[in-house]
């Protein structure tokens, strides 16, 4: 997983659990069975909720969640993003679909899924984007696997690839150089999103299926970075 590629230092912070309806607050602190979570800190905060609007259990975040299971909660079905970029996943460990979540109110599936191949109702795992730098991303992307084929350098957001002068509707590889950048399978970010780091592999995606668990197919028709 890139997750491993992060610098490993510091304590990983508390996590606050909370029930709508209680004026109880419990602390757990989960170095004990997390050690390998530990992450560096930085500035980025999200509180998940298990229920739509806000509603029912609640936890606050400030680093990777590998299973939301682990803290009592069946699924993620509302969200507030306070600070940085993350990226959801439909199931544990982030595996299947992804989802871009910058800052911002998330009260239910919809607004997060954007317009999908097919409806997803889980995520149970998500994590920080650690690269997004939004004025600072750059990427090249390639015609064909293993960076070969015609070349296009990007630095801005591209609705529909096509329209700015990509001549199909696939992308074979492609290399991040700097920032993270979320490409969408149909023109207008819509369909399946893949979330494309530069400190994930290396910056290099050498083939659609290093793009995510869920990619069974190399077409991307619009681009756009990442706010942070």
């Amino acid at each position: 997983m890139c997750l491993t590629k992060r610098p490993l230092f510091g304590n990983p912070p508390a996590h606050t659990a909370h029930t709508s309806g209680s004026s109880s607050t419990k602390i757990l602190d989960i170095m004990a069975h997390t050690n390998q979570m530990n992450m560096p800190m930085g500035p980025w905060k999200i509180t998940v909720y298990d229920q739509e609007y806000y509603q029912g259990r609640w936890w606050e975040f400030t680093s990777c969640c590998k299973n939301i299971m682990e803290y009592g909660m069946e699924n993620i079905r509302s969200m507030k993003v306070e600070c940085g970029a993350w990226v959801g996943f439909e199931h544990s460990s982030y595996n299947g679909q992804q989802f871009v979540l910058e800052k911002g109110d998330y009260p239910c599936f919809e607004a997060y899924m954007g317009s999908h191949g097919y409806r997803v109702e889980r995520m149970m795992s998500f994590r920080p984007i650690y690269s997004a730098c939004h004025k600072e991303s750059r990427m090249c992307v390639w015609e064909c696997e293993n960076m070969m084929g015609r070349q296009w350098e990007l630095c801005d957001d591209y609705p529909s690839l096509q329209a700015m002068g990509w001549h199909n509707n696939e992308i074979g590889s492609m290399k991040v150089q700097s920032g993270a950048w979320v490409c969408y399978q149909y023109p207008g970010y819509r369909g399946y999103q893949y979330i494309m780091e530069c400190d994930c592999h290396g910056g290099e995606y050498r083939c659609y299926r290093e793009f995510g668990t869920h990619a069974h197919t190399p077409q991307i028709q619009s681009i756009r970075r990442i706010q942070h």
